[in-house]
């Protein structure tokens, strides 16, 4: 899809959606900004492209109509952050299903990189001692890091701006995800590890 196509279809308006009389510039960049990495979350929670597309065109949606708003908060990137994670727990609810993370195959990437050099550990850890159910039992802001990262690539930096956090939050929850993984499976965090970009 070109850039005019993608235009052309985020101002058509969803059924029952008035459309706003003009789209500020701001949101364009927002949306450019951000639109990646949305479009690469939701489909690891959904398991379904077409469906996580459609979510993340109705966050878009969302946003640009409460522009204003979102524009006085104290981190608008944290709050539209927290509109997506809501919408897409929300169609999970609706269809009354878990989160697809731990069936999907970039799942699995997520594990390789958090253990990345450890091999021996790397396969006590991907054994039926449970990597998987570890991860996805992060609490929240430490398994989007860890998603964010390993997952989807994003340095410690774009990870911060799309969870509207610090950077130095990031690696302390990258961090604390890491050793809290490492003490559930019985195994010995390394110290000396710096996991960083």
């Amino acid at each position: 899809m070109t850039e005019d196509e993608a235009r052309r279809h985020w101002t058509t308006p969803a059924p029952g959606v008035r459309e706003p009389p003009q789209i500020p510039v701001a949101f364009w960049g927002f949306h450019d900004r951000f639109k990646r990495a949305y479009r690469k979350y939701a489909p690891l929670h959904l398991g379904d492209e077409r469906l996580a597309s459609r979510v993340v065109h109705g966050v878009f949606l969302n946003l640009l109509h409460g522009w204003p708003r979102l524009m006085e908060e104290a981190s608008p990137a944290a709050s539209a952050w927290a509109h997506l994670k809501e919408t897409v727990d929300g169609v999970l609810i609706a269809q009354r299903r878990d989160s697809a993370m731990a069936e999907t195959a970039v799942f699995q990437r997520v594990a390789r990189a958090v253990l990345e050099g450890t091999r021996d550990e790397f396969a006590a850890m991907e054994s039926s001692v449970g990597l998987y159910p570890a991860i996805a039992r992060l609490p929240g802001r430490q398994f989007d890091v860890m998603v964010l990262h390993y997952v989807l690539d994003c340095s410690t930096a774009k990870t911060a701006s799309i969870m509207g956090i610090t950077e130095a939050t990031v690696r302390s929850h990258r961090l604390h995800a890491r050793n809290r993984i490492a003490r559930e499976l019985g195994l010995t965090p390394d110290p000396d590890h710096f996991d960083d970009d």
